[in-house]
């Protein structure tokens, strides 16, 4: 495994070397590299390094460029405006530096330099509650950031902080012990998550029924939290069925969402029940939090209410009971000093973001989070229907996750049976590559804009086989595998880099988009920005296109070394939008 200097960097380190020797006195100087649209690179630097050093900066500019040769990296440096460095690299350093990258398993991205432990809390269900539309990019998000960061060489802990605990599980569980066959079935194996669900929703709705009209029920209902807080054996035993019948039901909604939860993972609120007491003491005692009212309070200088009085954060409420703020941070604690974790990252809806602040700022109060260890909220926004409403069914309910996702799959297969004939696809195949699809456009829409903002959820959209779409970026690597199938078939063709070769322009810019593979991947892991991602495989099946219409790969027939060199590059597009993709979490047919 051997990690490979971009081109950017190796210009880069030239023109600092450069700087530096023009500058002796002037320390580190940072030449800013960027892609240009008159050059291959553009280095803007030497402007602030000359106002800095008192000198003329097109003089500055013009010694660095006498001191770096032309040569094996650089074929032409010229000063341009005021001292820009137009900059533009070899066509023999493209190719050669193409082909460390594919002859490397990582396609030469470097690991971090120091990769610590990230905690990422995502994809966080509610226990008996069905998943909506609102679950959606939480678990996207998270899933892609945790691949993102794995790559990176970064320890990855998955937490799923499932809702599963609070006083509606009295109302449930007095309803269960007094119609004690409810739940009964087979094991998890015979039983559907919609069966789960159906089961689940049964008994929430009756044993509301009964709590909203029999006074003695909901006696015995809020009796039986009591129990459930307490520990009681009994209680908690069917505490455990809804969890156990809620999990059946989550696992099959990931499971069409192609994602991989394991048990051990899932870590609900409840997990943190034995930490509460201690964490009030720790921060009462502290000083960091003060009893106002008889409940335990976090106050902040800039959190007031509309009345201007301060909105305090409540760790512990003046009955006793404990809120959110008291799990959220008695997670951290754990998170922090027995998962060793150097980073937190809280994938959770934008409408959160004064909570995490608070609970942040309390933690780094008590002294749980310093400048070692820090906390993100990467807060999402929600997702819209066509109106630019948030989305809701026709009746205005929220819509079912399941029912979503099933929808997309439906619309995907149906294109994909459009061109199967054409390309020999079995049934097996078009139902196979109809998930891929539906499910890649449901992720795709949701990564490939930022987090932050709100977006449109139209299947229409997403499934089209043209504009930025996965659909779009999946066509264009199976389009790729065709290509390298019929070479093959022809015997004589083989990808192949031939450094010795010109480039022609579309050549030169999918090669330089390629080679920023690396730098954009660490980019995305320190901003927790799977968006650019996104930006960077459209930008790449784009690049590819023109490249594919501009230079002929199999024929008409260029010489055999020119084929072979385009066939490498086909084939290194390939293996680049296979490796984002799945990034991502979307799969890339070889035949679609």
């Amino acid at each position: 495994m051997a990690s490979v200097p971009s081109l950017a960097s190796s210009v880069n380190q030239r023109v600092a070397d450069a700087l530096a020797s023009a500058l002796p006195d002037a320390g580190a100087s940072d030449p800013l590299l960027r892609r240009s649209d008159r050059a291959d690179f553009q280095a803007n630097g030497i402007l602030a390094l000359a106002k800095k050093a008192k000198a003329n900066p097109r003089e500055l500019a013009t010694t660095v460029v006498e001191s770096i040769p032309a040569g094996d990296l650089i074929r032409e440096i010229e000063v341009s405006g005021p001292g820009f460095l137009n900059i533009t690299v070899t066509d023999r350093a493209i190719v050669e530096t193409l082909a460390a990258r594919a002859a490397d398993d990582r396609l030469g991205v470097p690991l971090a330099a120091n990769p610590g432990t990230t905690v990422i809390d995502y994809a966080q269900p509610n226990v008996a509650k069905e998943m909506h539309v609102g679950h959606l990019r939480s678990a996207v998000i998270g899933a892609a950031m945790v691949e993102i960061l794995e790559f990176t060489g970064e320890k990855v802990v998955r937490r799923h902080h499932i809702g599963d605990w609070g006083t509606q599980f009295g109302m449930l569980i007095q309803y269960l012990l007094e119609h004690p066959h409810e739940l009964d079935h087979g094991s998890a194996e015979e039983v559907s998550g919609e069966e789960a669900m159906s089961n689940l929703n049964r008994l929430y709705k009756a044993s509301r029924g009964l709590f909203d009209s029999d006074e003695e029920f909901k006696t015995r209902a809020r009796a039986r939290v009591v129990d459930l807080q307490a520990g009681e054996p009994e209680t908690l035993a069917l505490w455990q069925r809804f969890v156990d019948e809620s999990k059946i039901y989550f696992y099959s909604v990931f499971n069409k969402l192609d994602m991989d939860i394991q048990d051990p993972d899932v870590v609900g609120e409840s997990g943190y029940n034995d930490m509460l007491v201690e964490t009030c003491k720790l921060l009462e005692e502290s000083g960091v939090a003060v009893r106002s009212n008889g409940a335990l309070c976090v106050f902040f200088d800039d959190v007031k209410g509309q009345d201007g009085n301060p909105t305090p954060l409540i760790v512990q409420k003046s009955d006793g009971g404990f809120g959110y703020a008291a799990t959220d941070l008695s997670a951290i604690r754990d998170r922090v000093g027995n998962l060793g974790a150097t980073e937190l990252i809280y994938v959770v809806d934008a409408r959160q973001s004064l909570h995490f602040k608070m609970v942040f700022e309390t933690a780094r109060r008590a002294g749980w989070l310093n400048d070692e260890v820090k906390a993100v909220q990467l807060a999402f926004g929600t997702v819209l229907g066509k109106d630019g409403k948030p989305f809701k069914t026709r009746e205005g309910e929220t819509v079912r996750l399941v029912d979503l996702l099933d929808e997309a799959v439906e619309r995907a297969t149906a294109v994909v049976r459009e061109k199967a004939e054409k390309i020999g696809l079995s049934e097996a195949e078009i139902v196979e590559n109809g998930q891929y699809v539906g499910i890649g456009a449901v992720k795709y829409a949701d990564l490939s804009t930022s987090a932050a903002r709100d977006y449109k959820f139209d299947l229409d959209q997403m499934v089209s086989l043209t504009g930025d779409t996965s659909v779009y970026l999946q066509y264009a690597y199976a389009r790729i595998k065709s290509i390298l199938r019929k070479a093959g078939e022809a015997g004589d063709r083989k990808p192949v880099a031939h450094p010795e070769l010109e480039l022609a322009p579309a050549e030169r810019a999918l090669g330089l988009h390629l080679d920023q593979f690396g730098e954009l991947i660490a980019e995305a892991a320190a901003d927790h920005a799977p968006h650019k991602v996104a930006a960077y495989l459209y930008q790449l099946s784009s690049l590819f296109a023109t490249f594919y219409e501009q230079c002929p790969v199999v024929k008409p027939e260029p010489e055999l070394v020119v084929g072979e060199n385009r066939l490498f590059l086909c084939e290194l597009t390939a293996r680049t939008l296979s490796k984002g993709m799945s990034l991502l979490g979307i799969r890339t047919p070889e035949k679609l």
